[in-house]
């Protein structure tokens, strides 16, 4: 899908060259600096962009300076995009916590189809990080059109309103609609948000929002004054001072408090940004640190229940070990996996391997219709093993097959060293669905839960959009395990190894807060509490009735398996909207698109 989108704005691109605009130059399409760029993937969005959608190219001409124009026979199958030239842009982001809201406003101008006639428009909205849409407001030919979140259950109710050529995703994180029959000339006014999740790397914080903009949607009027501006507000919750790092825009300082910041950017410009926008920063802590927030809900809150958001945050230097690891990496090698989901799998569990230390534990489980075994037992990782693992998969992972999930499970499961020490892993690759799910939770959480030693946690990853995601972060959630996907093949090898990373660089688990026990009713989100990885915060969320104490106690185990303990403040959420930011780990809406 992602490269018919590409190719269909190529057309549209070579489709433009009809448009004139007086005696300015015609509109040209973009020279790629190599032959590699001139691939259909070069041509995605990597900033809100606007396409008109054109069936019947004889439509395409200055909607202000009607020329003469050859007549065109057929119709473009499938249709082109022709990308609509942008006259204004305004991004603000508020960041809160792990979580970033974003708002784009914008105005883009079919300039591209005469003016009697009109077309369909495509807004297309690549998005950060885990990214989230919330809702889109476009005024288009003297109508609104606007988008509302739908819980999953209501969606047979609006059968009729909701059509899949409405909205869908192009790629992970990339949302489109269509804006249906906008006429040849007029401005559309487009404003989008959606949330989306903060990088985290030693001790720093960072928002990567994609805003780099073609030179091709910029006007060719030249007198048209051009005006971008940013707005960014900082919050995080922690009372701490902030040390501003990295900013790809020059942002002027607006405020300045404990724990908070303010910024703006705003330049009367040529051409548009061509760069997205990164801004880092790090919160004053060497040491892990933490804190609970709680917040009472608004009057239009549904569930009257109080809402709480705990955190820790692992710090920027860390003294302490992490974990001896015993991991049991399961492979579906089933048909589907077939070419690169397989091919990105074996290299990155190559590179894994090899990270491994000499201490750490390891067995290879590849399943289809059966199960194919590297090893009797748990190996350690040596050198010579980690060899001839590597040698094992590239002769023994080759896919074929139906797919059978538990059975290889359950064998991982028993397998796993139940003794101290070390913190046992099951992680499971798979890109298929399978009828079971339930059943397989059901027994999966009777195998791993219960007691206070450290459990095995399944870490589970999936590949495509045909893979059961939802089992998968269950799977996951009840093991306090870690979840991570690659819907667009080319990034399964560098998901994976980040996920792979995340789960080697455990430094406490078993995390328990002590408060929950004594509410009158807690509502937990994840269930079951993660671990904490130095290249993770962690924060769960949730509602509850009944008083916390000023102090809570969060404990667990170091890696060297001595107790961690911290003591949690616990304050009110004055600037934080708790509810937004627990809805980023539990949405489950489709979008709903109406007009007025």
């Amino acid at each position: 899908m992602a490269e018919e989108f590409g190719r269909s704005v190529q057309d549209g691109l070579k489709l433009s060259k009809r448009i004139y605009l007086g005696k300015d130059r015609a509109v040209t399409p973009p020279k790629p600096p190599s032959h590699m760029d001139k691939s259909p993937v070069a041509y995605l969005p990597k900033a809100p962009m606007v396409y008109a959608v054109i069936s019947n190219p004889g439509i395409v001409d200055n909607p202000d300076i009607p020329s003469y124009q050859p007549h065109v026979h057929g119709r473009c199958d499938p249709p082109a995009l022709i990308p609509l030239q942008m006259n204004r842009i305004e991004l603000e982001a508020d960041s809160y916590l792990d979580t970033a809201f974003v708002k784009i406003s914008g105005s883009w101008r079919v300039h591209c189809v005469m003016g009697s006639e009109s077309c369909d428009c495509r807004l297309a909205v690549p998005m950060g990080e885990q990214g989230s849409i919330l809702g889109v407001e476009i005024e288009a030919s003297r109508k609104l059109y606007y988008t509302e979140l739908v819980a999953i259950e209501d969606k047979k109710d609006l059968e009729k309103e909701v059509r899949i050529e409405n909205g869908g995703f192009l790629k992970p994180h990339t949302f489109t609609i269509t804006i249906p029959k906008v006429d040849g000339g007029s401005t559309l006014s487009i404003k989008v948000s959606w949330m989306q999740k903060l990088l985290y790397h030693n001790g720093e914080f960072s928002l990567i929002v994609p805003f780099s903009f073609p030179e091709y949607v910029t006007p060719h009027v030249k007198k048209l004054p051009r005006k971008e501006k940013i707005q960014l507000n900082v919050t995080t919750g922690t009372g701490t001072e902030i040390v501003c790092k990295t900013t790809s825009h020059p942002l002027k300082e607006l405020r300045r408090e404990v724990g908070k910041l303010g910024f703006s950017y705003e330049s009367e410009v040529l051409t548009w940004t061509n760069i997205d926008f990164t801004f880092s920063y790090a919160v004053s802590f060497s040491h892990i640190f933490g804190g609970v927030l709680l917040q009472s809900p608004s009057v239009h809150d549904v569930d009257q229940r109080d809402m709480f958001c705990a955190f820790l945050f692992p710090g920027g230097h860390h003294s302490r070990k992490v974990f001896r690891k015993e991991i049991m990496f399961v492979v579906d090698i089933s048909g589907s996996m077939e070419g690169a989901p397989l091919d990105g799998t074996k290299i990155a569990l190559s590179a894994a391997l090899t990270n491994l230390d000499s201490k750490d534990s390891f067995n290879i489980i590849a399943f289809n219709g059966e199960t194919y075994l590297f090893s009797s037992s748990m190996e350690l990782a040596s050198e010579d093993t980690v060899e001839r693992a590597v040698e094992w998969m590239s002769t023994n992972l080759i896919a074929g097959g139906d797919t059978n999930i538990l059975v290889p499970l359950k064998q991982a499961t028993e397998m796993l060293s139940k003794s101290g020490g070390s913190i046992p892993f099951i992680f499971l690759v798979t890109d298929g669905a399978v009828e079971d799910e339930r059943h397989i939770c059901d027994i999966m959480k009777s195998h791993i839960t219960g007691g206070g030693s450290i459990r095995p946690r399944i870490c589970t990853f999936g590949i495509g959009s045909y893979c059961n995601h939802h089992f998968l972060r269950m799977l996951a959630m009840i093991s306090r395990g870690q979840y991570d996907a690659a819907y667009d093949i080319d990034s399964v090898e560098s998901r994976m190894q980040k996920l792979l990373s995340r789960i080697s660089s455990t430094i406490i688990a078993n995390i328990t807060i002590k408060a929950f026990d004594d509410l009158d009713e807690v509502e937990v989100y994840p269930s079951r509490i993660p671990d904490l990885s130095s290249d993770n915060p962690l924060i769960v969320s949730g509602r509850f009735r009944g008083n916390f104490p000023d102090i809570v106690v969060a404990t667990g185990f170091f890696g060297d398996l001595s107790n961690f303990s911290l003591d949690l403040k616990v304050q009110k959420a004055k600037d934080i909207p708790l509810h937004s930011v627990r809805l980023r780990t539990v949405i489950l809406f489709c979008i709903s698109f109406l007009c007025v």
